[in-house]
């Protein structure tokens, strides 16, 4: 099968994914975002996705769509190490042509990766799996899995998991700004022309999306200072 057999077809099956996981971050940002308004409302969302059969069919899909990003991720990096060999150990000084984030996506990937185990302790195994589970496994205070506008208010009234955040989604900003463009260059509709029109673009787009997530984690911290 090319998608596994070829480089060509394992970057295919990133940039597929990739885009997919793009997409959901845009409308989980948007979510978030609620919270800025209303607790109540965001309440509201989270009950309607909470356990029911829609949203774990979507978090199965998510799961998968994570594992195949983050596998073939891994699989892309030991074979470009194998092909290059010793040969970038002759280079001390990255080529001026080659963004930061191209040269860094294995440790920014894992970074992301840190950064959503983090996130799954603090929210989806205190909300969605105890609506699996029917557990009671909740923080004090906690009315129920479906109370996320509490569960916001605690995790970011705590200083630690600010810088944790901050330093997750920066990671993601560069993971995403560069996996954007790049994603267009895979499937061919990047030439000489667009490849910096999609840089301009994905950037604006990965900043609106970074910056909404981390609004609602600062609004929640500065509003415990109050």
């Amino acid at each position: 099968m090319w998608l596994i057999d070829s480089s060509i077809g394992r970057k295919v099956v990133m940039s597929v994914t990739g885009a997919a996981l793009i997409l959901f971050l845009t409308f989980h940002m948007a979510m978030n975002c609620v919270a800025l308004i209303s607790g109540e409302a965001y309440n509201v969302i989270c009950e309607f996705l909470g356990a029911n059969w829609y949203a774990l069919v979507g978090t199965a899909g998510l799961a998968v769509l994570m594992v195949l990003h983050f596998v073939f991720a891994f699989w892309l990096t030991i074979q470009n190490r194998k092909a290059r060999g010793n040969v970038r150990y002759a280079v001390s000084e990255r080529p001026k042509s080659v963004e930061w984030a191209s040269q860094n996506m294995l440790v920014l990937g894992i970074i992301v990766f840190v950064g959503l185990l983090v996130h799954f302790a603090n929210f989806w195994s205190k909300m969605q799996l105890q609506e699996i589970i029917h557990g009671t496994n909740f923080v004090a205070g906690q009315n129920g899995p479906t109370d996320g506008a509490f569960l916001i208010q605690y995790t970011f009234s705590q200083w630690y998991y600010v810088v944790v955040y901050t330093v997750w989604l920066a990671a993601l900003w560069f993971h995403l700004s560069h996996g954007f463009w790049s994603m267009f260059q895979t499937v061919g509709w990047s030439g000489s022309k667009w490849q910096r029109r999609w840089q301009v673009i994905g950037n604006i787009y990965v900043t609106l999306v970074i910056l909404g997530f981390l609004s609602v984690v600062y609004f929640y911290f500065f509003k415990s200072l109050c």
